[in-house]
């Protein structure tokens, strides 16, 4: 029995979510170990880093599976790309130590999340970035944002049906930047909550256009109630694009940006 580790990238949104689902739903998961079944002869079950939503994308998503089979890096790979569809790639391949875990092993995740700050929407990238109207000042988002920074109670930032035992998280760092009129917040946590990115955007995007002040994020932090926040921002422009493992293990950490923003 051989660990195997991939690097897998998805457009998340004609799929149900990362996850499978008992109710049968398209989920990535489930069409990525179907493809790693025949290549294997055997069922694959995987694990991954982060179980990305309904609509979430990866450029850097990491899974890790055991087989009997003997196959190259290069089988794995070319292998399972032929039985995926175009919107779902494994990338990269490598034998791992048994003791590797793709979710516990992992020290860090990093997402990125793209606004299209224009007025006029796009027809080439609205499913991969999300489109806000109102004129986004990056510099006062940055700012609000460094108040996330260290360990902190999240509770204002995760969904009502968040599973997580605890609602402490350490953001290690955090940065809003814009080039013309793509704005991008770019994070990287231990782990995160449940919808904890996209509500941490949805509270930015208000901070940038005006609507709350700067000061607003430390006080929602502080208030530990989601109720208090603002709109769960939509998925379309949300990125998993970096997992951070000890070096001993040899797995890629990223980060790996969309084309768009290399």
């Amino acid at each position: 029995m051989s660990r195997v580790a991939l690097r897998v990238e998805y457009i998340g949104s004609e799929f149900h979510g990362w996850q499978s689902q008992s109710s049968g739903v398209d989920t990535i998961q489930d069409y990525l170990e179907k493809a790693l079944s025949k290549v294997a002869n055997h069922p694959v079950k995987v694990t991954c880093a982060g179980r990305t939503d309904s609509g979430v994308h990866a450029t850097h998503q990491i899974v890790h599976f055991d087989s009997v089979a003997e196959r190259s890096e290069k089988s794995w790979i070319f292998g399972s790309n032929a039985h995926l569809p175009d919107s779902i790639a494994v990338v990269w391949s490598g034998n791992v130590d048994p003791d590797f875990n793709a979710r516990f092993s992992a020290t860090a995740r990093r997402y990125c999340y793209y606004i299209r700050n224009s007025r006029v929407r796009s027809a080439v990238d609205d499913q991969t970035v999300t489109r806000d109207h109102r004129p986004l000042d990056a510099k006062a988002m940055h700012q609000a944002a460094q108040a996330l920074l260290g360990e902190n109670d999240f509770s204002s930032f995760r969904a009502s049906h968040c599973q997580s035992r605890s609602p402490m998280r350490n953001v290690i760092s955090v940065e809003v930047s814009r080039d013309k009129d793509l704005v991008k917040i770019d994070i990287t946590a231990n782990a995160f909550l449940h919808h904890m990115v996209r509500n941490i955007a949805g509270v930015l995007m208000d901070v940038g256009a005006g609507v709350k002040q700067a000061t607003w994020v430390a006080e929602l932090l502080a208030l530990r109630d989601r109720n208090k926040g603002s709109i769960t921002a939509s998925p379309d422009g949300l990125f998993l694009v970096g997992v951070t493992y000890p070096a001993t293990f040899g797995v890629p950490d990223g980060p790996s940006m969309p084309m768009f923003d290399r």
